[in-house]
This record gives structure tokens, sequence and C-alpha cells, in this order.
């Protein structure tokens, strides 16, 4: 006897990339315009701020940059706003010391590439980058160990 089995967590499809969950592909697929998606870093509070009623998705084990890659592979940002992106801002203490903070050089990269123009980004205090959070539509809880390393994303139109 023939044996059949099916993956819940496989996305088998032209064009799309495999890091993107089911999950994570709905989310993306319901999201309107102007609707904001946390990629949240392993540090990121995202089971409490999902309480107040964003979507959690969980992408543990995989790093924002990859993420990102793929979620702007699919995602426009939108072109109405002057920043369709938020970071989260160093804490002042993090500021005095001047803690750097590359990743975010490599996220304009990622961004710039998929939209094909230059991105301004929002700095966000944290606890207001904490209750933008949970207004947004969905935190995807990953497993990047940058510090710094959420990011914001709001939605465009085709």
């Amino acid at each position: 006897a023939s044996v059949r089995v099916r993956s819940r967590n496989m996305v088998i499809l032209k064009n799309i990339p495999r890091i993107l969950s089911p999950e994570l592909l709905s989310v993306l697929a319901r999201m309107g315009h102007g609707n904001e998606i946390v990629l949240a870093d392993a540090n990121f509070p995202s089971a409490s701020i999902c309480k107040h009623g964003p979507e959690l998705v969980r992408a543990d084990g995989h790093g924002i940059p990859e993420l990102l890659k793929a979620v702007t592979h699919l995602l426009p940002l939108d072109a109405y706003v002057p920043k369709p992106v938020a970071l989260m801002d160093l804490v002042p203490a993090d500021k005095k010391r001047e803690l750097p903070t590359p990743i975010w050089q490599t996220y304009k990269e990622i961004i710039e590439e998929a939209e094909g123009r230059k991105i301004e980004f929002e700095l966000v205090e944290r606890f207001a980058f904490y209750d933008r959070a949970k207004t947004t539509f969905a935190v995807v809880a990953t497993g990047e160990g940058a510090l710094y390393g959420n990011i914001i994303l709001k939605k465009g139109v085709l």
C-alpha cells in the first residue's frame, strides 16, 4: 500500500519563497492597504503584544533579513506615506554609548532593492513601538539575534 504524506508547513508553489509558511502567506494575502506587520527579533515580547489583537505568526529559527527578502518579494510598501518602514529606536543609554545597529543598513538594502526606489525609515521610541505593534495586523516572531532588529512594514497597493 502506498502512503501519502501531507505537510502542513511546506509551501510548494512556483515563485513563492520556501521560507514563507502557509500561515505567513495567509496573513500577507489578507492584509489590506495601510495594514502593518511586525517582523520581531528574538527579544521582542511577541506573545504579549498579540494579546492586544495582532495575529501571532511563528518563524522561530529564521533571521529577519531572510524573511524580509521573501516578504518584500510579495508585499508592496505604501507609496502614499513618507516613511512606510519603522524601526525601534535605541534607548537613551544605547544612544549614549553609540551602540551600532548594522542590521538597519541590511534592511535598507533589501527593501530598496525590492521596491526599486529609496525608502525612508521612521525611528520609533521603544514603548511607542510596542504600542504601535499592538495595532498591527500581525507580529512575526523570529529567531533574529541582532539588537534592535524589529521592523514594521506598511502594506501598499499593486
